[in-house]
């Protein structure tokens, strides 16, 4: 069986990060995920899709993610559901992401233009994890929570050939 979800999308919003009882971290926000074909109008229409992630990953989404950055998600497909106030069952469905990628710098989005540029935060909870750091891109656990992500922009990134998948 198999349940694994790829998106790339905008936020529509600021994500919300809040922290459980037992204080572990958990953010949401909606990723709008343009439809691969316009409308009767000739519109495009998009997707809006709730996304939740965990613990240091929600902390670091929280810190650099802002609305309307091209963010990538990946992650799985949940469904819960919950009784509301008038007594009915509602169902909500959402991604529970282990990997983000932010698909822009803080400049392009304000309009700077610029390189791409690229990061990767991967959750630590999940079995795909690597505990001595193996995820692809850069893992959380190896950064300071407070550093910026594109803090080394335009200088030579040192990698060995060990470091290559090919």
């Amino acid at each position: 069986m198999l349940n694994r979800v790829i998106l790339i999308g905008r936020l529509t919003k600021d994500p919300e990060l809040r922290y459980t009882p037992s204080g572990v971290a958990v953010t949401q926000f909606t990723l709008a995920v343009d439809r691969p074909f316009t409308g009767q109008g000739g519109e495009r229409e998009a997707d809006f899709i709730p996304v939740v992630t965990w613990r240091q990953l929600a902390e670091t989404c929280a810190n650099y993610l802002r609305k309307g950055r091209l963010t990538a998600v990946e992650g799985r497909i949940q469904v819960r559901n919950y009784e509301n106030n008038e007594g009915k069952r509602v169902y909500v469905t959402e991604v529970i992401a282990d990997n983000v990628r932010f698909l822009e710098s803080n400049r392009e989005t304000s309009g700077g233009g610029g390189n791409r540029e690229e990061s990767s935060f991967s959750g630590g909870s999940n079995s795909n994890s690597n505990s001595s750091g193996g995820n692809r891109g850069n893992n959380t656990n190896s950064r300071n929570n407070n550093q910026d992500p594109f803090s080394d922009e335009g200088k030579p990134i040192d990698i060995s050939d060990d470091d290559l998948p090919f």
